[in-house]
């Protein structure tokens, strides 16, 4: 064990495994965890192989041969809980991704959510014994987040009973999902729907692409896979023409719009309930983003503790680059956010669990919220994530750079969540619909409920800009319940100010779809501003279930760094809306440094409570022992390009060149 860290475990003022066990939801449940995980970690099938010194091929080839071993080992051990299938795959997969995630993401949930019984009957064996192969068809190479552009058709022919699905334009090739290149037999297709001469929108259609038996493409569809991309090097995106092809009328999943057999439409009780599957994605994205962040986090502290470098006071041995202060002031804040957000997943986990059940009794009343606060706080959770872990990478100097940090591969295999399931900056525009809304509704007189209620103050308390001397500042900058009323204050503001500018642009007699365009940078900004009101109220609340005291006392720590930075870095919102004065702004940026040297010492035992493993952290600069530099050679000297003492670069081309000249 490398001295420096062992000192950091033994200076911490709490005990990491009470707080493992909060993150977990229970001692328990933290148990039946490391359980799960040590059936991957102790199986010489998963032993651990590096994908950096292969081929893309190869690296396809394992994760397939992966996927097919851990479909089987699931079945053997009886895991079946969808909690503790994750645990299994995210060590199984460390940072890369398996060959069949969307036939358990996408593919069986919409079978699950959106099948009559009969299709159930025949379609839900067919893709739990893995005979059907499926992804999920809906991207386009000419449209992406917006839905109805997509152009792929689905023309009913009641003389045979068949619908013929095809791709009428080269944009209109389906592009990027995941397993559809060389992987799935079946694609969950979305297409327009036209009937009897008429159009009906989108729907999902299941479609046979490859032969069950031979898996070669069927008459009509062109398949295969789009290339190398930033990341994602296991996994065949793909692209699907198809000319023409014929389907049954029952491969239209029916369980809520139906086409019968003379072609007649029978439209859907709710548009608003296909939205499941996609809250559910966007709600498991927002933990995505907190695991991300933390394993990151686990690596630079870690490294930063264990790396010595110039000096601070001269004539005396080089510090570690903990001890720096702007290394904390990278470093730390992220951190904050990393427990930020492993909060606010648990929260969107239990509200979707709570708001399906209502579904399923028939009431849709609270799905607009969870739909809009899900799209926002996807985007603003993968915003800060995606940059976050880059900051960490720098962080760590020259050896972030290496994949053997495994920074890189954990950049390039989150990054993407910034685009699918709902491109960031249209997911935010979408929560400012929401929001704009509500504020409309407030003003009009109506009571709002809900994370949104804020809104009902506004009327009330018709915020002006002001000169901050005529107003008394009462925020405490300390107390958090003060921070979360400033934070809750200038969402307020800022939707206000959205709405303003689009009632001035509406005066300037511009359309509504003008307005609104002219008005979208504001739109960002006041949900922006709604979902970092979220968090910090969410990180808050969390506090009041802690009894440990040592436990609570950090975690206060981490939420008031967490509020204080958003402050710090949106200054100008909180001092153009009066909230706070110029002397508390500054007050802030003292605070803040004091509150990163009291940080200081529980750095380590912070990232060590995410419980991280060393085999999926997969980095020698995040070890648990701290013995970076004795790994790092000798995962460098396993490099392919090592295999020989001479490569054969050097007769074909040096020595002959020197032999010229």
């Amino acid at each position: 064990m490398n001295p420096d860290l062992l000192k950091e475990r033994q200076n911490a003022t709490f005990d990491p495994e009470k707080l493992t066990h909060i993150l977990d939801g229970g001692p328990e449940k933290t148990r039946r965890r490391r359980e799960i995980e040590e059936l991957v970690t102790n199986d010489p099938d998963f032993q651990h192989e590096d994908l950096n010194f292969l081929s893309r091929s190869d690296r396809y080839d394992r994760a397939v041969k992966k996927s097919a071993q851990m479909i089987l080992k699931l079945r053997e051990y009886g895991i079946a809980d969808p909690e503790e299938i994750y645990f299994y795959k995210s060590v199984f997969r460390g940072h890369h991704q398996e060959a069949l995630g969307l036939h358990f993401v996408m593919f069986l949930p919409t079978l699950y959510s959106q099948c009559d019984p009969q299709q159930f009957k025949k379609w839900v064996p067919l893709a739990e014994s893995f005979k059907a192969l499926g992804t999920y068809a809906q991207t386009e190479m000419g449209h992406g987040t917006h839905l109805r552009g997509l152009e792929t058709t689905a023309t009913y022919d009641p003389s045979t009973q068949e619908f013929v699905i095809n791709s009428p334009t080269v944009s209109s090739i389906k592009w990027w999902p995941g397993g559809l290149g060389k992987t799935s037999n079946h694609a969950i297709v979305l297409a327009q729907l036209h009937t009897q001469g008429k159009h009906h929108g989108l729907h999902a259609f299941i479609v046979p692409i490859r032969s069950m038996s031979t898996h070669e493409p069927l008459p009509g569809v062109v398949v295969g896979d789009i290339g190398p991309k930033f990341g994602f090097d296991e996994v065949d995106n793909g692209y699907l023409k198809m000319e023409n092809v014929r389907i049954p009328r029952e491969n239209m999943l029916m369980k809520y719009a139906k086409v019968e057999p003379d072609g007649s439409y029978v439209k859907p009780p709710s548009s608003k309930l296909t939205y499941g599957t996609m809250v559910f994605i966007r709600s498991l994205i927002v933990g995505e983003s907190a695991r991300a962040l933390a394993k990151s986090c686990t690596i630079a502290i870690r490294y930063s503790a264990v790396r010595h470098q110039s000096e601070i006071r001269p004539g005396e041995p080089e510090p570690q680059i903990l001890d720096f202060q702007t290394q904390q002031y990278k470093l730390l804040p992220l951190l904050a956010t990393a427990y930020a957000f492993h909060f606010v997943g648990q929260y969107m986990s239990q509200m979707y669990h709570r708001i399906t059940g209502d579904i399923n009794q028939g009431d849709l009343s609270e799905l607009p919220e969870l739909h809009a606060l899900s799209a926002g706080l996807k985007a603003f959770t993968t915003w800060a994530s995606s940059s976050g872990i880059e900051v960490c990478r720098m962080a760590c100097g020259g050896h972030g750079y290496s994949r053997s940090s495994a920074l890189p591969d954990i950049y390039v295999t989150f990054t993407p969540t910034c685009t699918y399931e709902g491109e960031n900056t249209v997911m935010m525009l979408q929560t400012a619909r929401y929001l704009l809304k509500s504020y409309r509704q407030a003003q009009a007189g109506q009571r709002l409920s809900g994370i949104v209620s804020y809104l009902n103050e506004a009327e009330q308390r018709r915020l002006q800009p002001q000169p901050v001397s005529s107003r008394p500042t009462v925020v405490n900058i300390n107390d958090l319940a003060s921070l979360v009323e400033v934070y809750k204050l200038r969402a307020a503001q800022l939707v206000e100010l959205a709405a303003k500018s689009i009632q001035q642009q509406l005066q300037l007699r511009k359309s509504q779809e003008d307005a609104w365009n002219n008005s979208a940078i504001d739109l960002v900004r006041a949900s922006d501003a709604h979902c970092h009101y979220v968090v910090v109220k969410l990180f808050s609340a969390k506090l009041v279930e802690i009894g440990d005291t040592a436990i609570h006392s950090v975690l206060s720590t981490l939420a008031l760094l967490y509020a204080l930075q958003g402050i710090a870095q949106n200054s100008g919102d909180f001092l153009q809306a009066g909230l706070l004065s110029v002397p508390q702004v500054l007050l802030v940026s003292i605070r803040l440094k004091e509150l990163l040297s009291q940080l200081r010492p529980n750095a380590v035992a912070l990232v060590d409570a995410f419980d991280y493993r060393d085999q999926m952290l997969n980095s020698c600069l995040g070890r648990y022992d701290g013995n970076v530099y004795e790994n790092m050679f000798e995962w460098a000297r396993r490099s392919p390009l090592n295999r020989t003492e001479v490569h054969e670069s050097y007769h074909k081309y040096l020595k002959p060149l020197q032999s010229k000249l």
